[in-house]
C-alpha cells in the first residue's frame, strides 16, 4: 500500500504547485450527481466517482450502457455469454457472470433511483439521458445490497418546463437504422409531460455456414418512455411508464480471416423452431435460436419541502420477461451442441423513503432513509446436450428440465450525516442495517424422468433439502462508512474513507443433479479509500486521483466441485476464498488550447486470492499430480477448472487486468459564420487479463486496444449536426468473455447520424 500512497502524494504535490490562470469560457463542464443521494458537484463528492453528461455521452458516442466501460478507470465490461441484452460488469476485480436469478450482480444498476436486480437486461439503450455516474467501490450504505464492486446510475432528463426536444435518425454498418427522439409537452404552467422514444435494427454480422442463414447476431430493439412532472408550491410529483422490447443474442461465433467475415455452426436456426428430438417441455420448446426481453417499468418520486428537508417517496415496479434459446457448444447438429432453453418471469417492487436536510446552521448535513424490494422470479429452463455420445448412439440427452422460483425480500434503514467541523474539515458517518430473506423452490417438468438413483435424473425441493441444503437464506448485516473531507480551498479537496458493502447469497441454480444445488453465503467487503478533486488553472485542467484497497471475505468463488453420482467435476459457486486488490486511479481532462479538450482516464491494480479453501488446495495437489504423470491438462478432471489453471497454479482473478487506460481528445473548428467542424477520437487500452476463471491459455489475454472516432458539423444558429462515426475502427477481433469457447467483440461499426434540437 506504501507505494500507492506515494503516487497519490506525488500527485497531489504536482497538483498544489501548479499555476492557476485562464479565460473563465474555457471552463471543464460541471456535472450535478447524486452520488451521496443529494444534488452536489462531481468534484464535491468524497466518494471515487466518474460522471458523464448528456452531450458528453453523445460525443463519446455511448449509445448503450456496455459502452460505459470504455471510459471508466479500472472498470472493464462485456455482454453475458448468449445474452445481448445482459452486461457483466468488472469494477475493482469483482465480477458476475451468472444470468439466472439466485446470482446477484456486484455492480449495482439503477435508474433514477430504482434499483435493477437481474443482470439479464442491464444493458441498457440510452435515451433523453441527463446523465451517467458510475460510482467506484462499495455503496453499501446509500444504495445497499449488492454493490460491493460499486453502482451505475443512470439519471433521466425530466420533463421541461417549455416546448422542446430533438430527433435523430442514423444509418450504419450491416444495415443499421437507429432513431431517438423526444418532445417536452408542457399541458399547464405546473403540468409537464414528456414523450420519448428509440428504435434500433439491423441484420446482424454472422452468418450460420450450417443453415445458410445470415444476420445472426441482430438487434431489434425499441422502446418508448412517457414522464410527467408536477410542480406545486412545496412538493413535486415526477412520474413515467417505460416499455422496452429488446431481441438481441451474443452467440459464440468465429472468424474467418480469409473471408474476412464472422461465422457460427449450430445447427439451431433463428427463423423456426427446433426438431426436438428430445422432448423439451412447455412454450420454450416452440422459440427458435435468440434471445427475447420484454420489460415494463413504473416509476413515481413525489419530493416535499419539510421543515426538516425534503422528502422523497420513491417507488418503482418491474416487469420482466426473457426467454431465450441459445447453443452454448456451437455443433451443426439440428439441436445445437449444447442448448439452454429459457423463459422466465421477474417481478420487482420497491418502496423508498428518503429524508435529505440540514441543521445546526448547516453545521450538519444528513440523508436518512428507508428501503424495502420484494422480488419474484420464476424460471422455466432446460438444458440438451446435443453432442450425446457413444453409449447413446450420438442422440441428444436432456440434462435437465425444471421449474425454479425463487424470492427476495429485503428491508433496510440508513443514514448518514456530514459534520462541517470547519470551512475546510468534514467528518462523515453514516450506516445502513439490511435484514435480507431469499428463498428458492424446484419443481421438475413432466418430461424429465427420475431415475432410480440418488441425486440423479429428475429432482425438487425435498431433494436438495434432504442433502442438507438450506431452501432459505437470511442476512441481517450493517454495513458504515466513515470519511474525512479536507478542502485546500475552492478548487482542492482532498478525502479518506473506509467503508462496508456485502452481496447477497444464493444458490447454484444450474445444477442438474440435486447435488450440484449448493448454497452460497453473503460476500463482504471493506474498501479503503484516499482520494484527490481538483481543478486548475482558471478551470482548464482538472486532476482527480483515487488510491484503494479492498478486502473481501466470503468471497464468491466458482470453482469444480465434483459430483457424487459421476464423479466427474462441475463448475460450482461457494465462498471458497478472500479476495484482496489494490491500485490507483487518475482522471486527467484539459483544455490545452481554444477549443481543443483532451482527457486521459487510468487505473491499475494488482488483485489475488487468499485464505483458499482447503477444498481447492487439494484439487491444485491432484492437479499436479495429474502434471507429473505426464497426463494434458485438457484430459485432467483436476487441471484448467475452477481457479486451477493449466500448470496446477492458482489462477489470477478473472476480469481484474493490471492497468485500463482511455485517452482521446476533441477540437472545435470554427469553418464559417454559425458553422463548427468537431473530430474527436479515443482510444481504449486494457491490459493483461484472463476472461475464465481457470485462466487456461485461450482465456488469457495480453491486452489490447480499441479506436473509437467521430466527426461532426454542427449548424450552430440552426440547432442542427451530422456525424460520421465508428467503433472499434481497426476491426479489433478480441475475445472479451469465455464459456466453453472465446465470444469476440463486435466488428468493426460505422454510422452516419443526423440530429434535430427544436
Amino acid at each position: 500500500m506504501k507505494p500507492l500512497c506515494k503516487s497519490l502524494g506525488a500527485l497531489l504535490g504536482a497538483a498544489l504547485i501548479a499555476p492557476a490562470s485562464a479565460q473563465d469560457n474555457e471552463l471543464i463542464e460541471e456535472v450535478i450527481v447524486t452520488a451521496q443521494r443529494r444534488a452536489e458537484s462531481v468534484q464535491d463528492v468524497p466518494i471515487a466517482v466518474s460522471a458523464y453528461s448528456d452531450a458528453q455521452l453523445r460525443e463519446l458516442q455511448v449509445t448503450e450502457l456496455l459502452d460505459i466501460t470504455r471510459l471508466v478507470p479500472n472498470l472493464i465490461g462485456s455482454n453475458n455469454t448468449g445474452l445481448g441484452t445482459a452486461n457483466v460488469y468488472s469494477l475493482r476485480g469483482l465480477n458476475n457472470t451468472e444470468s439466472v436469478a439466485t446470482f446477484d450482480p456486484p455492480v449495482g444498476s439503477y435508474v433514477d433511483d430504482i434499483f435493477i436486480s437481474r443482470q439479464n437486461a442491464n444493458n441498457f439503450a440510452l435515451f433523453d439521458i441527463d446523465r451517467v455516474e458510475v460510482l467506484r467501490g462499495p455503496q453499501g450504505t446509500l444504495f445497499g445490497r449488492n454493490t460491493t464492486g460499486g453502482a451505475v446510475n443512470v439519471i433521466l432528463k425530466k420533463p421541461a418546463e417549455e416546448f422542446g426536444g430533438y430527433v435523430e435518425l442514423g444509418f450504419g454498418r450491416f444495415s443499421e437504422v437507429r432513431f431517438r427522439g423526444s418532445v417536452d409537452l408542457p399541458i399547464q404552467d405546473n403540468l409537464l409531460l414528456k414523450l420519448s422514444a428509440y428504435a434500433i435494427d439491423d441484420d446482424g454480422f454472422v452468418e450460420n455456414r450450417t443453415t445458410g442463414e445470415d444476420g445472426i447476431n441482430y438487434e431489434k430493439n425499441m422502446g418508448v418512455r412517457a414522464a410527467v412532472r408536477w410542480l406545486g408550491e412545496t412538493a413535486t410529483w415526477d412520474a413515467a411508464v417505460a416499455y422496452v422490447d429488446n431481441e438481441h443474442s451474443n452467440l459464440l461465433n468465429l472468424h474467418d480471416p480469409e473471408e474476412d467475415e464472422r461465422y457460427t455452426l449450430t445447427g439451431l436456426r433463428s427463423d423456426e423452431p427446433p426438431p426436438w428430438p428430445t422432448p423439451i417441455h412447455g412454450a420454450k420448446a416452440g422459440r427458435p435460436l435468440g434471445n427475447w426481453v420484454n420489460s415494463l417499468s413504473l416509476y413515481s418520486n413525489i419530493e416535499v419541502d419539510t421543515a426538516f428537508g425534503l422528502l422523497n417517496i420513491i417507488t418503482g415496479q418491474r416487469f420482466l420477461d426473457h426467454d431465450f434459446t441459445l447453443d452454448f457448444l456451437n455443433l451443426a447438429r439440428p439441436y445445437g451442441g449444447f442448448t439452454i432453453a429459457n423463459a422466465s418471469e421477474h417481478h420487482q417492487f420497491t418502496q423508498e423513503v428518503k429524508l435529505t436536510g440540514s441543521t445546526g446552521n448547516g453545521l450538519l448535513d444528513y440523508v436518512a432513509g428507508v428501503f424495502f424490494i420484494q422480488e419474484e422470479n420464476t424460471t422455466d429452463f432446460a438444458d440438451l446436450l446435443g453432442a450425446g455420445g457413444a453409449f447413446n448412439g450420438f442422440q441428444p440427452v436432456l440434462l435437465a428440465d425444471r421449474v425454479l422460483e425463487n424470492d427476495a425480500d429485503a428491508l433496510a434503514a440508513y443514514l448518514q450525516v456530514d459534520y462541517h467541523a470547519s470551512d475546510q474539515l468534514t467528518l462523515t458517518a453514516g450506516a445502513r442495517w439490511t435484514d435480507e430473506t431469499k428463498d428458492i423452490i424446484y419443481t421438475p417438468n413432466p418430461n424429465w424422468p427420475r431415475i432410480p438413483v440418488p441425486n440423479a435424473g429428475a429432482f425438487d425441493s425435498t431433494d436438495i433439502a434432504a442433502l442438507g441444503y438450506p431452501l432459505e437464506q437470511n442476512a441481517k448485516i450493517t454495513t458504515p462508512r466513515l470519511a474525512l473531507e479536507y478542502a485546500f480551498n475552492d478548487d482542492v479537496m482532498a478525502y479518506a474513507s473506509a467503508t462496508r458493502g456485502f452481496k447477497s447469497g444464493g444458490w447454484n441454480a444450474r445444477g442438474t443433479s440435486a447435488a450440484q444445488i449448493e448454497a452460497f453465503g453473503p460476500e463482504k467487503v471493506w474498501s479503503y479509500e484516499a482520494g484527490l478533486r481538483s481543478d486548475w488553472l482558471g478551470g482548464r485542467l482538472r486532476l482527480n486521483a483515487t488510491v484503494f484497497r479492498t478486502d473481501v471475505t466470503d468471497f464468491q468463488l466458482p470453482s469444480a466441485v465434483y459430483d457424487p453420482v459421476t464423479g466427474a467435476p462441475a463448475f460450482n459457486t461457494r465462498n471458497y476464498a478472500s479476495l484482496e486488490n489494490q491500485g490507483v486511479e487518475v482522471e486527467l481532462t484539459a483544455v490545452l488550447i481554444d477549443g481543443l479538450t483532451v482527457f486521459v482516464n487510468f487505473g491499475t491494480q494488482d488483485a489475488e486470492y487468499a485464505e483458499l479453501n482447503p477444498s481447492i488446495v487439494e484439487q491444485q495437489t491432484l492437479c499436479r499430480a495429474d502434471l507429473a504423470a505426464g497426463t494434458a491438462f485438457a484430459d485432467s478432471d483436476f487441471c484448467g477448472e475452477g481457479v486451477i489453471n493449466h500448470l496446477g497454479e492458482i489462477a489470477d482473478p478473472v476480469r481484474a487486468p493490471d492497468y485500463t487506460l482511455t485517452a482521446g481528445a476533441a477540437y472545435d473548428i470554427p469553418i464559417a459564420s454559425n458553422w463548427e467542424l468537431r473530430p474527436s477520437a479515443f482510444v481504449y487500452t486494457i491490459g493483461k487479463h484472463s476472461i475464465g476463471s481457470s485462466g487456461i491459455p485461450v482465456a488469457l489475454s495480453d491486452g489490447y486496444s480499441v479506436l473509437t472516432a467521430s466527426v461532426t458539423l454542427r449548424n450552430l444558429d440552426q440547432d442542427w449536426s451530422i456525424s460520421a462515426e465508428c467503433q472499434n475502427c481497426t476491426d479489433r477481433e478480441q475475445g472479451t468473455s469465455f464459456f466453453v469457447g472465446l465470444y469476440l467483440q463486435d466488428p468493426r461499426t460505422w454510422t452516419v447520424n443526423f440530429r434535430k434540437d427544436f
